[in-house]
């Protein structure tokens, strides 16, 4: 009883005195983790080549069903990949816990994420020890998606109250290490498996066990170290503004009814059409700019992608490593940058920016800067990346301000399936129409305007329903049992408290997530600094 005790919300609700910037290293310390999910490629080629070491043993009748059980073939990349995809549909499995996270709040939700998350890795080890690849499907896929869907909303909720001040600055933060953990887990796995590497073994199901292990610890520091603020809460010196934003709702929505207004669909569109954009053209970012440019990217503009003898196919490779590198800081940064702008111009004015211009990037400037700037086309991708970043990170604080703070954990769970569809959507029209425009003989180089033109459509048409998004009608608002209608508490006693105490405990914790988060910039940076050469 004591032991589930301490996970209940009435025992993390914060005493007077405590130091809200505690609670974005809580956040950061899960999303780093979870984020590892982006990075999970590192592990493809190792495991198709799990059985033949060097060489992969290759069955060529094999179907998708034989290879779920077969311990004599090895894998194929594309049985591998639908890990991935089971992460982030399995992901939208948020969407039916977030009320249970509202009622029990963020510690426990992040506790029962660690053993998810950290335990579907372990079974994904047992399935590569023994080459079965239904357990590694069910361990990281399923029981690992459902960590990564609780994990990333779990703070979210909190940290809106804990900075009503400064809402999307603190979901930018959080959310900022989700796009950072691949960055940081992509490089340490790396050097894990070779490490763990053998004669006889490729090193993965040992790496798969330490990440597991790091991460539990980290997870579960970053759980128990949640906070929530006492009821009325407010920042110290800080007062709602006294004439009240049309923009920002003084009053909330049940969960219940969220999902019955059309506001909640305006913004899972909105969701849905940015993520769709971009999600597919950066899964073959490296692979496009290699076709597009060629021999430009290897001081020999006059051969094809198509004539790359095999030290010019390392070459491209490698400044296409670099690419995908500067787009993963750009994602990273824009997270934080752009949801900090949207607490200076409103979250709403903030996607009319970003849908407009990255309509503007895909229609026009891409397919004008393809193959004929080599600069120009990595800045509008590296600008596309960020606002990519920017929309996953403004939309937690876009719907506290639709639907107020009491639910916005749960709605944003609700809104992830937007995430998930689009995870399905994306991939699949870049890979279609690249695929159908290939087998037509098309130039490699003459692939991907098309493919632009839709996905700035797709962002044209997330621009059309931001600008239908309202204030919730008033029949939406809860009520209160006394029949007064329930609006955001903003009284209560005002934290005066010094914090000189806290200061070691707020420095540990940071240095704690901003060590690996500058590790992870480091390395990345190192593969992206081929791109200035």
């Amino acid at each position: 009883m004591a032991a589930t005790g301490i996970l209940e919300r009435a025992h993390s609700v914060a005493r007077p005195g405590y130091d809200r910037w505690l609670v974005p290293p809580c956040a950061l310390a899960i999303h780093l983790c979870i984020g590892m999910a982006y990075g999970f490629s590192v592990f493809w080629l190792p495991l198709s080549r799990a059985i033949g070491i060097t060489d992969p043993v290759v069955c060529k009748a094999m179907t998708l069903a034989q290879a779920l059980t077969t311990t004599t073939c090895d894998w194929r990349v594309s049985d591998l990949v639908w890990t991935y995809t089971l992460f982030f549909v399995v992901l939208g499995a948020a969407a039916l816990w977030g009320g249970w996270l509202e009622r029990v709040g963020p510690r426990k939700a992040g506790v029962v994420a660690a053993f998810c998350w950290c335990g579907g890795m372990g079974i994904g080890a047992i399935g590569v020890a023994w080459h079965q690849l239904w357990l590694i499907w069910l361990g990281s896929g399923v029981i690992g998606g459902i960590g990564l869907g609780l994990g990333y909303i779990s703070p979210v909720s909190t940290l809106i109250k804990w900075f009503p001040d400064r809402r999307g600055m603190a979901t930018g933060m959080a959310i900022m290490g989700f796009g950072g953990g691949a960055m940081i887990g992509g490089p340490l796995a790396d050097r894990l498996m070779k490490h763990f590497a053998g004669p006889a073994e490729v090193g993965v199901w040992q790496t798969f066990l330490t990440l597991a292990l790091l991460y539990f610890v980290f997870m579960m520091a970053g759980a128990m170290g949640y906070r929530v603020p006492a009821e009325g809460w407010k920042p110290a010196g800080w007062r709602p503004p006294a004439t009240a934003d049309a923009a920002i709702s003084r009053f909330h929505v049940h969960l219940k009814d969220a999902h019955r207004t059309p506001q909640f669909w305006l913004i899972w569109l909105v969701l849905l059409f940015n993520v769709s954009a971009s999600i597919g053209i950066i899964g073959v970012a490296s692979p496009m700019i290699q076709e597009i440019f060629g021999g430009q990217l290897i001081d020999a503009p006059s051969v094809l992608f198509t004539a790359f003898d095999d030290d010019q196919k390392k070459a491209a490779a490698a400044v296409g490593a670099g690419f995908v590198g500067a787009l993963s800081l750009f994602n990273i940064g824009g997270r934080f940058l752009w949801a900090w702008l949207s607490d200076r111009i409103g979250r709403k004015p903030l996607y009319v920016a970003i849908l407009a211009l990255g309509a503007l990037l895909y229609g026009v400037a891409a397919p004008a800067t393809a193959g004929a700037s080599l600069g120009l086309f990595i800045l509008v991708f590296c600008i596309i990346a960020s606002m990519y970043g920017g929309g996953f990170a403004t939309v937690p604080a876009y719907l506290a301000d639709v639907f107020g703070t009491r639910f916005v954990g749960a709605i944003h769970g609700r809104l992830l399936t937007a995430w998930s569809t689009a995870g399905v959507l994306g991939p699949l029209i870049v890979a279609t129409m690249r695929d159908g425009r290939i087998a037509d003989g098309v130039a490699r180089d003459q692939v991907y305007q098309p493919i632009y033109w839709v996905l700035a459509a797709m962002l044209a048409a997330g621009f059309v329903a931001n600008l239908f998004v309202r204030p919730v009608a008033d029949r939406f608002h809860m009520v209160a049992e006394d029949g007064a209608v329930s609006e955001p508490a903003y009284g209560g006693t005002v934290d005066q408290a010094a914090h000189a105490s806290a200061g070691l405990t707020v420095a540990l914790a940071w240095a704690a997530v901003g060590l690996p988060i500058l590790w992870g910039v480091y390395m990345t940076l190192s593969k992206a600094i081929i791109l200035l050469k």
